[in-house]
């Protein structure tokens, strides 16, 4: 059920079927097209990271898991080397609200660790 032009309820106009992104639309693409999504598309930026940036993941994923083990062994080492290791990430990411919240366990695990030495 092909027709050869159509008018699209939007702007009036009457156009060919090929303006239309499929048979039972309405309104044709150039009507669709939304300036504001176009904005915020040009906003993003590529989704492929650096190889800083992987490698600032993979220390981040390594100290995650240095966190989880010193939950397992309430072990004050494993607990700083794992605050510093998330914290190179989420100061590479740019993440000030977490960078803060890794300052402060890093701070009281390390006030920790000293205490137990000595």
């Amino acid at each position: 059920m092909r027709m050869a032009g159509r008018k699209c309820n939007k702007c009036g106009k009457k156009l060919p079927s090929k303006k239309f992104k499929h048979e039972l639309k309405k309104t044709c693409k150039s009507c669709e097209h939304r300036w504001w999504r176009a904005f915020l598309r040009a906003l993003v930026r590529e989704k492929r990271l650096s190889p800083a940036e992987r490698m600032a993941s993979r220390i981040g994923y390594m100290g995650a898991a240095f966190l989880m083990a010193g939950q397992w062994t309430v072990e004050p080492a494993l607990f700083v080397i794992g605050f510093i290791c998330v914290l190179v990430q989420v100061t590479f990411r740019k993440q000030w609200n977490l960078v803060a919240l890794q300052l402060n366990g890093l701070i009281a695990w390390t006030i920790h660790f000293i205490k137990t030495l000595g």
